[in-house]
């Protein structure tokens, strides 16, 4: 079988869940990395065993890539990824697409007008707890969703915002607590959902963090088209990061999930749950809450290349959830209800 030969750009915190999935997957290369700050390239290439670039548009023309994950500031990503997909080089990037919808849309375009296939990280929806609440909803079995909340908690501290360029900015990173920290666990609660947005009426506001532009709290509701309201709450000036929790309230029971947890109680007094395998915690790589589904992730994506299918979380995909980040902060900024697909900017 031959390999798929693929690099990755930004060699920063987030870049070893890459990394160390590829390394593990017999069907890919890792052929080369990238970073503009020289000594990050060259510890990532040394500990991973290949070439490394402090020039992006350098790597694409030399490496000879099937295939770039793209890791690097959130302003970024759109920029990137045309430039791969001009090159035909297909493109996995971290969450979010990009810090427009108008730029996500550009990502998307380019794409699919090279014929290079799209992903977008959201390793959470394949988690063990997120695919039974998934798999129990879809089934029918708890009935319709009548409503559903979702919280995080967590700390970001100045120290974390003041030794960045580009975090705490609306331009390079697009926004806070929500399409930075909160981003994954409202993916999760849109996905379980399923159903297009009518409109949401948000409110966000910065409480303790006077040195940045952005967000670090935002709340409010989001009504989607099958009639459900859900509510979300998301901050990040707590003392810790507390585990994420979504709770769904649906004509035959209740599905909570509490980090990875998952525990569902239908009225008739059944019980599913799952939790995270203790295997995948001791083999977690960075923070405990990234959990281990990057390498799931990303081997799905290359298997989906390897069979000429579109991955499961696509470039359309992931706009949805694009749009929903996207709505909440025009929400929030004109302090007023946003109607998804016919207001919004």
């Amino acid at each position: 079988m031959s390999k798929f030969k693929v690099g990755l750009v930004g060699c920063g915190a987030i870049s070893p869940m890459h990394l160390d999935a590829l390394k593990s997957l017999d069907m890919v290369e890792l052929a080369a990395v990238c970073d503009i700050r020289e000594e990050r390239a060259k510890a990532a290439a040394q500990q991973y065993n290949c070439r490394y670039y402090t020039d992006f548009n350098e790597m694409l023309e030399d490496a000879s890539l099937d295939a770039v994950h793209i890791c690097t500031p959130h302003y970024l990503h759109p920029v990137m990824a045309v430039q791969a997909a001009e090159r035909k080089v297909n493109v996995l990037t971290e969450k979010p697409m990009s810090v427009s919808l108008e730029q996500a849309d550009e990502m998307i375009k380019a794409c699919k007008d090279n014929n290079v296939t799209l992903g977008v990280i959201f390793q959470n929806r394949y988690n063990a707890g997120s695919a039974l609440i998934k798999k129990t909803l879809d089934s029918g079995e708890l009935g319709r969703i009548l409503s559903g909340r979702l919280n995080v908690y967590w700390n970001r501290s100045d120290e974390y915002y003041s030794s960045s360029d580009w975090k705490g900015t609306w331009d390079k990173e697009g926004g806070g607590v929500l399409i930075n920290q909160a981003i994954h666990t409202m993916d999760l609660l849109r996905w379980f959902v399923d159903s297009p947005i009518e409109y949401v009426d948000a409110n966000i506001s910065n409480r303790a963090h006077p040195n940045i532009e952005v967000e670090d709290c935002a709340e409010g509701v989001i009504r989607y088209k099958n009639g459900v309201t859900t509510i979300f709450h998301a901050l990040n000036y707590y003392t810790y990061d507390a585990p994420i929790e979504i709770e769904i309230h649906c004509e035959k029971g209740l599905v909570r999930l509490v980090s990875d947890k998952a525990v569902i109680r239908f009225c008739d007094g059944r019980e599913l749950t799952v939790d995270r395998d203790p295997a995948d915690q001791a083999n977690t790589v960075g923070k405990d809450y990234w959990g281990i589904s990057h390498r799931r992730q990303i081997e799905d994506y290359y298997k989906s290349l390897m069979n000429g299918e579109k991955p499961f979380i696509d470039g359309e995909e992931a706009r949805k959830t694009q749009a929903m980040i996207c709505a909440v902060y025009q929400s929030g900024k004109e302090r007023r209800k946003v109607y998804l697909y016919n207001d919004i900017k």
